[in-house]
């Protein structure tokens, strides 16, 4: 009977071992195994959010080859105001609105999920007069860089948060004799939401 016992004990810890390894394995819904960061291939999809909530849109894909990303992206920012992201600004007279613009972007992963990437967005800009109402366009041809971490949920979700350095030349637009002048650099966090549509380990 004793020796029943023991070897049933045996046995359960050996169930026990074998179920454990398949559940190291195989990894869980937060930490999957293969890990998302080891992907050697993968097509993506994103958008920053916040832009449908100024009656804008925004969306993107995405190609990553090992830790290389390449990204496309089409921005309108609807009733978002981009001036106060600028560093040196005249919020106090005038709003900047993003009208439909592309943008093309080059990543690398430095550390799991972590990202590091310049871009060239090719902006038109709505500026709004605040006293008179009135509207002009500029265009802008914006470079600079950005860092982010792409945490998933799962496999396929993930949520971006990140860091914009925008950087441009100089560009005014005359208001009946009052001009203005667009600020040279942009500062702004982003937060994106983005599904992985396809990978290969």
């Amino acid at each position: 009977m004793k020796k029943i016992a023991i070897l049933s004990m045996i046995l359960c810890l050996a169930a026990g071992s074998i179920q454990a390894q398949s559940v190291r394995e195989k990894g869980t819904f937060l930490k999957p195994n293969p890990r998302n960061y080891e992907v050697k291939q993968a097509f993506e999809v994103e958008s920053l959010v916040p832009m449908f909530f100024t009656s804008g849109y925004h969306f993107a894909v995405c190609y990553r080859y090992d830790k290389f990303r390449f990204r496309a992206s089409v921005i309108n920012g609807g009733k978002y105001d981009a001036e106060p992201a600028g560093l040196k600004n005249e919020t106090a007279d005038y709003k900047r609105y993003y009208k439909t613009s592309p943008g093309f972007f080059f990543g690398y992963n430095v550390w799991k999920n972590l990202e590091v990437y310049t871009y060239l967005e090719l902006h038109t800009f709505e500026i709004e007069q605040k006293a008179s109402g009135l509207k002009r366009d500029i265009h802008s041809t914006d470079v600079g860089g950005g860092i982010s971490y792409q945490f998933f949920v799962g496999k396929q979700i993930y949520i971006q948060p990140g860091l914009h350095l925008y950087l441009r030349g100089d560009k005014t637009a005359d208001f009946n004799g009052t001009t203005y002048h667009i600020p040279k650099a942009d500062f702004a966090p982003v937060l994106r939401v983005g599904y992985r549509i396809w990978k290969k380990y």
